[in-house]
């Protein structure tokens, strides 16, 4: 029962993985520095020895700054399609939270105001003062924190298949916290991601393969790996330990929530029966100042499965903001 309920927790949560039978001659990195990110990665040094690898598209003067964050065991090249889009009218920041992709690795005190205060001090180490936010899965959550804690910072909130919304039992909340080990994460057999990184997508497009060859390739950087594997397991205590659904009505900044109508992950299909626009609802009701917008056709990665809708819904709701 224990192996049959992290195998659902991994297809909830990761939505990354290595198909052996479609993806067999990959090659392994020694480092996550070698993987292959779709634009030019800078780096910026934080307190603490932090450093954050991070995309800055459209960067020229008088554009106001969005910064995406990614969603649990993810990065930052998984907001490429919205990227190469929104930069062309805004500059676009998208980074690795400490633990994944290219940014630094060590045993963090891994809570959503932990990752909150990153992006604070991310955005103040660039000289951004006022920025917009967009979040994805764990990364919606992360924004909701940001946007509570640093209310004088953050102008608007994109959620995209935002997690924090449903709420869960005490029992529920134990069980998250015990079923994914960072062990478990590491010898996930490839033959069931496989089956898992399907859940994330309504149809999986050709060009979101890379997170697949990625996520293959990490498994050969050693201590590296070892990290990344370690702050899983961190996140989704954090998830479950700092519910947001009690502060939504104190969130004043506008917000467009998108999910997609075939999301499998959101609301939990294993413990809930609600459905994703329920879930979607109830946000847009919690948070004042919002809107909620619904893609047929499109899974938890949405924003990857329909850029050009999900592009056209942020590009309104900015122009409206601003």
């Amino acid at each position: 029962m224990k192996r049959i309920t992290f195998y659902i927790l991994f297809a909830l949560f990761l939505g990354q993985a290595t198909a052996q039978s479609t993806y067999s001659n990959l090659q392994r990195v020694s480092s996550f520095q070698e993987l292959n990110y779709p634009f030019e990665t800078s780096f910026a040094e934080l307190s603490n020895d932090i450093s954050i690898a991070y995309f800055d598209e459209g960067n020229q003067s008088g554009k106001e700054a969005i910064i995406f964050i990614h969603g649990l065991g993810s990065y930052a090249p998984a907001w490429k399609n919205n990227i190469s889009e929104l930069s062309k009218k805004y500059r676009c920041i998208a980074i690795d939270l400490p633990g994944y992709g290219k940014s630094s690795k060590d045993d963090y005190p891994v809570t959503l105001s932990y990752y909150a205060a990153i992006v604070s001090e991310f955005a103040q180490s660039l000289g951004i003062d006022h920025y917009h936010l967009a979040g994805h899965s764990m990364g919606a959550q992360i924004s909701m924190v940001t946007a509570l804690t640093y209310p004088e910072q953050v102008k608007s909130l994109i959620l995209v298949s935002p997690a924090g919304i449903e709420t869960f039992t005490e029992g529920e909340k134990e069980w998250f916290r015990t079923a994914i080990t960072a062990k478990n994460v590491m010898l996930t057999p490839l033959d069931q991601i496989e089956k898992n990184i399907g859940h994330n997508f309504y149809k999986m497009p050709k060009d979101a393969r890379f997170m697949i060859s990625d996520r293959y390739a990490m498994t050969g950087a050693g201590d590296e790996f070892l990290w990344y594997c370690n702050v899983i397991p961190k996140c989704v205590s954090a998830m479950v330990n700092e519910p947001v659904i009690r502060d939504l009505p104190k969130i004043k900044q506008p917000t467009l929530i998108v999910m997609g109508e075939a999301d499998q992950l959101i609301p939990n299909r294993y413990l809930h029966g609600k459905s994703t626009e329920s879930i979607a609802n109830k946000g847009g009701e919690l948070i004042p100042n919002s809107e909620v917008l619904m893609v047929k056709k499109a899974g938890h990665f949405v924003m990857f499965e329909k850029p050009g809708e999900v592009n056209n819904y942020m590009m309104t709701f900015l122009e409206k903001v601003n």
